[in-house]
């Protein structure tokens, strides 16, 4: 697959297939991201989005397929941050410094290296942070520190595994807020979530994945019943609040409590 130099397309996956020994995790996946897209992947556990990161991020190769990338594309990649040893004995700014691209094998910054991470971590409201143990972050304080990690090689792509995985509402916010104001300054973005509601509504686009992809475009033509039965594998219902989508579990108990028996 060409990429599209009208759309300014970054990379494009054409039938990607593949998985881990001998299980097929993506199936005949085709995706483009173009340049300055926010881009959100939704599905079940173990539907494949990590996997589909890992395929555009070039960390995994498809056993069938092609993955054509724009020529000089750079990427950054944000894990879960409940995969990472906070308690390891960093402070930010050195945090924010093993991530440096520039080949230098001496284990402190340059004078230009701790001016790039000065304004990185400014630029994320972190900057009073610099000399703080990672460990003494709050929960939004430690996914900014991974993000500055990620622009200070100054992508063109952020790829973003479950930003907002155990994080509270508030928090929830910040992020979104946060990647928002990213993407406004010309960032392309790629996340996944299980967030249908509190991120995903919200994103311009959303790729709803289960193995293969079931839908891609707007919320309003993504989020409806069908797709998402079709990608959970359950029934569904979706509302409009606000003049976004809702959506909602549609179960409903077929057995009265024990503690209400007594009462009927």
């Amino acid at each position: 697959m060409s990429l599209d130099r009208e759309r300014e397309d970054l990379l494009a996956l054409a039938g990607v297939t593949c998985g881990y020994s001998s299980e097929a995790v993506l199936v005949d996946v085709d995706l483009t991201i173009s340049r300055r897209e926010f881009v959100g992947i939704v599905g079940p556990s173990g539907a494949g989005k990590t996997t589909a990161l890992r395929v555009i991020a070039g960390s995994l190769r498809p056993a069938r397929g092609s993955v054509t990338r724009r020529p000089g594309l750079r990427m950054a990649y944000v894990p879960q941050v409940e995969t990472i040893n906070w308690s390891f004995p960093v402070t930010v700014r050195e945090c924010v410094l093993m991530s440096r691209v520039s080949g230098r094998r001496v284990p402190w910054a340059s004078r230009a290296e701790r001016a790039q991470i000065a304004e990185v971590l400014n630029s994320l409201d972190i900057g009073e942070l610099a000399d703080r143990h990672i460990r003494e972050l709050s929960g939004g304080q430690q996914q900014r520190v991974f993000i500055a990690r990620a622009l200070l090689g100054e992508p063109d792509l952020l790829l973003m595994d479950e930003p907002t995985s155990g994080v509270d509402v508030r928090l929830r916010h910040e992020v979104l807020h946060l990647l928002d104001d990213l993407n406004a300054r010309g960032l392309a973005i790629v996340l996944t979530t299980h967030d249908l509601n509190g991120i995903a509504a919200h994103l311009p686009r959303i790729i709803c994945l289960n193995r293969s992809v079931i839908g891609d475009g707007a919320p309003h033509d993504v989020l409806t019943p069908d797709v998402l039965e079709r990608t959970y594998g359950a029934s569904l219902q979706v509302l409009e609040h606000g003049g976004m989508p809702v959506v909602v579990d549609s179960y409903r108990r077929e057995h009265v409590p024990r503690a209400l028996e007594n009462h009927l």
